[in-house]
């Protein structure tokens, strides 16, 4: 069984000042987060805000590269989480052909939003590593996901944030 996702934000977390991808339940309050790399972060920031980088990052080549072969992600899927590290595929369509890629989630997620497109986790992973957000943390989110709106995507490698 799956659990449909959306990017609820990036944020910084305040104790280790790592970049975090939050993925909030679209039918429910669950959120599960994840951890992430400064580039990555970067990438899905730019895709929320939808931001065009003056040359293409690594996710933007390779959309268009998908977009030239007549390639098209189809969803991405948060299938498991193993000694702490989650794993995700890619599940991409050519010619009604389907392939399934192992990806890390940051860059299926940052591709999922470039082709506008679902985001899955596997239900065994949401119950062990989803939450409820208690309302301090839903406003600590807001205002964190706020704060971000002022930061040059690029510069979340070097972010105090």
């Amino acid at each position: 069984m799956m659990v449909a996702v959306k990017v609820a934000g990036v944020l910084m977390d305040p104790r280790t000042n790592s970049p975090v991808v939050v993925l909030q339940e679209t039918d429910g309050e669950r959120v599960l987060p994840i951890f992430i790399g400064p580039a990555e972060a970067s990438a899905i920031a730019m895709a929320l805000e939808k931001q065009e980088p003056a040359r293409p990052m690594t996710l933007d080549l390779a959309k268009m590269m998908l977009d030239t072969l007549g390639a098209k992600v189809l969803r991405v899927i948060v299938s498991e989480l193993k000694d702490d590290t989650f794993l995700a595929s890619l599940v991409v369509e050519r010619d009604k052909q389907v392939y399934s890629f192992d990806a890390r989630p940051s860059d299926s997620i940052g591709l999922a939003l470039r082709f506008n497109t679902e985001i899955l986790v596997a239900d065994e992973v949401m119950k062990a590593a989803g939450q409820v957000p208690e309302l301090d943390e839903e406003s600590r989110l807001k205002e964190m996901r706020n704060r971000l709106r002022g930061v040059n995507p690029e510069e979340m490698g070097n972010s105090s944030i």
